[in-house]
């Protein structure tokens, strides 16, 4: 009888359709059965030794919350039930689908974070405090019918490929031997897999998964730190013997585990890559080379993805593999990418009140840190001669000076697209850049000079880790760089290379918090309300959400 192995997983879902991910054990048809009498199956397709399954769940009814179960069966018939599981101390995972447009005015709530290290196994200590993922899964148990995110957005950083535990270090031991490169990271496809063991199978973040929506893009550690930083590092790692499976596995596993979910069943049926994989009876081949083609051109894959929930658009962007990193051409995104996310955003003006751009690397940083990547920039470039130019590349590995700052065409690419989005007759209310990656939280308002700026409100929402550790040379660092001494320290920098000013100013308008948090947005027609939650333990014993920071955007 067939077994699952990881999820499910609840990933798209809109009114009247949604999709369910699941691995089982070995090939199977998985169904999804709601209590409402809408489901759907989907046979298995095979990576590697693994059977996945990406279900379409059909006929929902919108603004109505379902149980599911899901069934593998060995043939077409029903199957057996596998989820929920037995005994299990959750309540029922349940598919709630949004009300058809026009039928009040709904409420969508988006929660969002990245950077999360799996919690070790509970009753074990967990050194870095505890997890926000798992706190927000006990508050939705504790109380299924309390407020929940319409929406789970994980911006970067889901499972860590080159900072394993002691856990997956003992695994990988049983297996290889760790003396040789690359030692306690993840060398291939299985390992990845493992990654998402730990990662998924964490008993409160499996429900959470199976019962909220969500969507999902990576960031380096998902492959490896300082990913595609430069043309001289990727180089350097192509000239090293282990890279090639490392990277291949990176996205094989990223494409199957993440991005498929991302994708609306309609987009699914014309994918040619998904069907490819689906008709043969390995597909891993198929998508080996697939993944070899999108590591040696930028343009041979699109991460990116939109959602529109309602009258709330999402612009997903892969700042990432998408990236030119010629010296003389640097993009974050190719001209292809961009123009794709410039159509995207500016697309059917009037039709939604709020436009989320999803980038896992913040739009608008600390000053300080802003101006040192420009100034980083120019050096890599040339500004100052070869030797800066060398001391330029290793400081921009050693220090992650990365950023959209550090592409600064792109920063005012981007920067522009903004306010053209937010401008105009039908403007939306709000344009919020989401991130995280650099371990705290915060909100920043940028200001145009007189008369340029959008009609939309913007501001940079930046909220990690979910789960990870926070030096205290992070805060100490992030403080500084906020403040009146590190913005003059930073006009010199870019002074030093003949950088020029960007075209906006900001100002940071909350925070920098720390700690291992998530924030809400709560969007209902054109008002917007944040908050932010961390997690705390209790004294006595347990852990819970506090509410550091709440307020009114629009």
């Amino acid at each position: 009888m067939p077994r699952l192995r990881l999820g499910p997983l609840l990933r798209y879902v809109d009114g009247s359709t949604a999709t369910v991910w699941v691995e089982a054990d070995r090939p199977c048809t998985a169904e999804v059965r709601c209590a409402d009498g809408s489901g759907g199956t989907a046979r298995t397709f095979q990576i590697a030794g693994h059977h996945y399954a990406l279900v379409p769940v059909t006929g929902l009814t919108p603004g109505t919350e379902t149980a599911y179960e899901v069934r593998l069966g060995a043939g077409a018939g029903a199957g057996a039930a596998v989820w929920p599981l037995p005994d299990s101390p959750f309540p029922a995972s349940t598919i709630r689908t949004p009300a058809e447009p026009g039928e009040g005015d709904p409420e969508l709530r988006v929660t969002f974070g990245s950077c999360r290290w799996a919690a070790p196994p509970s009753g074990e200590h967990d050194p870095v405090g505890p997890d926000a993922l798992d706190t927000l899964a006990a508050r939705i148990a504790a109380d299924p019918a309390a407020e929940r995110p319409d929406v789970l957005l994980l911006l970067g950083d889901q499972v860590y490929a080159d900072q394993t535990s002691k856990a997956t270090q003992r695994w990988l031991a049983a297996r290889r031997d760790l003396t040789d490169p690359p030692g306690t990271q993840v060398a291939d496809y299985e390992e990845y897999t493992h990654l998402y063991y730990e990662s998924w199978l964490d008993p409160e973040v499996r429900w959470l998964l199976s019962t909220v929506p969500s969507s999902m893009v990576f960031d380096d550690h998902d492959v490896i730190d300082d990913w595609n930083t430069s043309a001289a590092w990727v180089a350097e790692m192509r000239a090293t013997p282990w890279w090639r499976e490392r990277i291949l596995s990176g996205l094989m596993s990223y494409w199957v585990h993440q991005h498929l979910g991302n994708l609306p069943p309609d987009e699914l049926a014309r994918d040619k890559l998904y069907a490819s994989v689906c008709a043969a009876r390995d597909g891993t081949d198929v998508l080996r080379a697939f993944a070899a083609s999108a590591d040696a051109d930028a343009g041979a894959a699109r991460w990116s993805y939109r959602r529109d929930f309602g009258r709330v658009r999402l612009l997903m962007v892969d700042t990432r593999a998408a990236r030119v990193l010629a010296e003389d051409e640097r993009a974050m995104l190719d001209a292809a990418e961009a123009e794709w996310v410039r159509e995207q955003a500016l697309a059917d003006p009037g039709t939604y009140d709020h436009l989320l751009i999803g980038t896992s690397l913040p739009w608008l940083l600390p000053h300080l840190i802003h101006d040192a990547e420009g100034w980083n920039a120019a050096l890599c470039r040339g500004a100052r001669g070869e030797r800066w130019a060398r001391f330029g590349e290793n400081l921009r590995r050693r220090s992650d000076l990365e950023h959209w700052a550090a592409f600064p065409a792109s920063f005012e690419a981007l920067t522009a697209l903004i306010a053209e989005a937010g401008s105009g007759p039908g403007a939306p209310a709000t344009v919020c850049v989401l991130s995280g990656d650099v371990h705290h939280a915060y909100v920043a308002e940028p200001s145009w000079p007189a008369g340029d700026g959008p009609d939309a409100r913007v501001l940079q929402l930046t909220c990690s880790p979910v789960h990870n550790s926070i030096p205290r040379s992070i805060r100490l660092g992030f403080r500084f760089g906020w403040s009146r001494v590190g913005r003059r320290l930073g006009r010199r920098f870019a002074r030093h290379a003949a950088v020029s000013q960007a075209g906006i100013d900001w100002h940071r308008t909350g925070g920098p918090w720390f700690g291992n948090q998530l924030m809400t947005l709560t969007l209902r027609g054109r008002s917007a309300r944040l908050r932010l939650d961390q997690a705390r333990a209790v004294r006595g014993g347990g852990v819970r959400l506090e509410t550091a920071e709440e307020r009114r955007l629009s």
